[in-house]
């Protein structure tokens, strides 16, 4: 995946896809679909969702963030069957990279932490879901 995007990757992203399957949150609301070793080639999701922000800065709608691989470029690492992206926001060492939600109601909001202690937060309650929905309690691995 990382020669793919031609950048590395957030090691606990990374970590993440090592220790465990693709799984889902909130009754299937929030898929994070993980590449398993091996298989990175037939991750299409992230590249699909890339097509999405390129949308975006095109229609001037993507807070002035270009595309990756723009510097500091936005890159989706994520999605809900609601239309929400979880973005990357690539600036500096990819260890330091900001998450960032982008709502399919046009609402953005910044996170400083990684994506895993950001969905693990957002999963116990402790993380202001703005506008996204409740997902607390409800973890399906695929194939669960």
């Amino acid at each position: 995946m990382e020669a793919d995007l031609g950048t590395a990757l957030p090691s606990d992203y990374k970590l993440l896809s090592e220790l465990y399957p693709s799984f889902t949150l909130g009754d299937g609301y929030l898929h994070v679909g993980l590449t398993e070793p091996g298989t990175e080639s037939e991750n299409a999701g992230m590249f699909e969702a890339l097509e999405i922000v390129r949308d975006w800065w095109e229609n001037d709608m993507s807070l002035g963030i270009p595309p990756y691989p723009a510097p500091g470029g936005l890159l989706p690492w994520t999605d809900t069957d609601g239309g929400d992206l979880f973005l990357w926001i690539t600036t500096g060492e990819p260890d330091d990279w900001t998450v960032t939600v982008a709502t399919r109601g046009g609402d953005w909001w910044h996170y400083q932490g990684g994506a895993v202690q950001f969905l693990a937060e957002l999963m116990d309650d402790t993380l202001e879901p703005w506008e996204l929905a409740d997902l607390s309690g409800d973890v399906r691995l695929s194939g669960s």
